[in-house]
């Protein structure tokens, strides 16, 4: 990733003070031994298609697998966007984008600016009154870690995880992507607010790739917090662009391209490591009390051996489009003891949901004027009847789409007419039938009138 900012007083300096929260009022409680552990796992522009319990045929995934059949995995779940710093904002707030403070990488108004390979550009970062989860766990007792990458900090310093709610950070920054470069095997890297070297990756050398760093800050929290409750959240780099990592490993030797090698290598590893996380759990005996989360922020991109790796599977699009290839996406829960071992559920639900359902499972207070419901009876296989709701994405002034039912309706621009596609039996999207449902096509119109607000940042109008 060859990105520079042009920003003054852009790096974090060690020493700083985290933000109080004076607009929250989540009461302290004692950490409970009965309060199970959290954790997010994170893929970086994963397809719907990338692993091998969601079919493919050609990258190995055997931990991730495994995790499946301890638990529930999902066929019919969605990003909250088709980009990472939206999708994010979605995970970590229970909003869709219709609401939530970041809907696009970069802003119309406002933020702060910057540049991104050269061009200028605004982002918007999540402020000091948008409730996260690790805000809401804090106020159920929980201890909270972010590892590796954030991307909801816009252009703004004083914006990071520590001033959002996280107890502790690990990782790198878009104020500094010097927190990151070279892409996969960093120099430099954040711990809380301090940037520190990587001896092993200086003056170019490529020695510990960061899926390996990653799960290093991770076993180490987990070890160092067992006796209490806590949130991790695990946000690899893979498999984003550039695709990058020495060891080729099952892969070197096969007939797939350069790309489709390296790109399946990069997850096999990432695999690997959820191995060492999961490995962990059971050595300090705390797996049974442990809720783990394995999902996508967006599908697989433009750069991705698409077609080579069935890495979108057979859906229409790819990460930036709100066809199901850019926002359908792998996930994965276990709670071992309380969630069923196995299980394959095409109930809809997308990462808004995740906010309220952790409130749910651990006693916390749910925000108010959330997007999510919590699907915590969908997860003990029970039928919440996911068909009756509407889902919502859009790109201010550029795109929309809702499903309902087994209705997708999307509109390729701001004020085009809706397609409309059944995904009963035209998953891929093909054939559009609109004409054929007006009164569908209508519903889905008036639901759209009410499922957003403008934003001063990406204003429509």
């Amino acid at each position: 990733m060859k990105k520079r900012l042009s920003l003054q007083a852009a790096t974090l300096t060690a020493g700083l003070v985290s933000s109080a929260f004076p607009t929250h009022t989540f009461a302290s409680k004692k950490p409970a031994p009965e309060k199970p552990n959290i954790i997010f796992i994170i893929a970086d522009d994963m397809g719907y298609g990338d692993l091998a319990c969601y079919g493919n045929k050609v990258v190995k995934t055997p931990n991730i697998d495994q995790l499946a059949n301890d638990g529930v995995r999902f066929t019919q779940a969605y990003a909250g966007s088709a980009i990472s710093s939206p999708s994010r904002c979605c995970l970590l707030t229970g909003k869709n984008t219709g609401h939530s403070r970041i809907r696009d990488n970069f802003c119309k108004a406002g933020g702060i600016a910057g540049d991104k390979n050269g061009q200028p550009i605004r982002r918007m970062h999540l402020m000091e009154t948008d409730t996260t989860l690790a805000l809401m766990l804090r106020g159920a007792g929980y201890h909270s870690m972010l590892v590796n990458k954030w991307h909801v900090d816009g252009f703004n310093p004083n914006a990071g995880p520590l001033d959002r709610g996280f107890d502790e950070f690990k990782g790198w920054l878009i104020t500094n992507l010097d927190s990151n470069l070279p892409y996969y095997y960093p120099s430099k890297r954040y711990h809380n607010r301090e940037l520190i070297d990587i001896p092993e990756n200086q003056n170019g050398a490529q020695v510990r790739h960061n899926n390996d760093i990653s799960t290093d800050d991770a076993v180490q929290f987990i070890n160092e917090n067992k006796q209490r409750p806590f949130f991790l959240y695990l946000a690899y780099d893979t498999p984003h662009e550039p695709y990058v990592i020495k060891d080729k490993g099952i892969y070197a030797n096969t007939n797939l391209s350069e790309t489709a090698k390296t790109y399946a290598a990069l997850i096999t590893h990432m695999d690997d490591n959820i191995g060492r996380v999961l490995s962990t759990l059971e050595k300090n005996g705390i797996k049974d009390n442990t809720v783990v989360f394995f999902i996508s922020d967006n599908g697989g991109a433009v750069m991705a051996p698409l077609k080579e790796l069935a890495c979108n599977s057979n859906l229409r699009g790819l990460k930036g489009n709100l066809y199901e290839g850019g926002i359908r996406v792998p996930t994965i829960v276990s709670w071992p003891k309380h969630f069923p071992k196995g299980k394959i559920s095409n109930a809809l639900t997308y990462s808004p949901d995740f906010m309220p359902t952790l409130a749910e499972i651990t006693g916390a207070k749910t925000p108010q004027n959330i997007d999510g419901i919590s699907i915590l009876p969908t997860l003990k296989g029970k039928n919440q009847h996911s068909e009756k709701r509407f889902f919502y994405w859009e790109f201010p002034g550029q795109t929309q789409a809702v499903r309902w039912g087994n209705w997708k309706a999307i509109r390729p621009k701001w004020n085009d007419k809706l397609e409309l596609y059944d995904l009963s039996n035209d998953i891929s999207e093909k054939n559009n039938v609109a004409d054929a449902n007006p009164e569908i096509v209508r519903k889905i119109e008036e639901y759209i009138k009410t499922a957003r607000t403008e934003s001063e940042n990406w204003p429509t109008k």
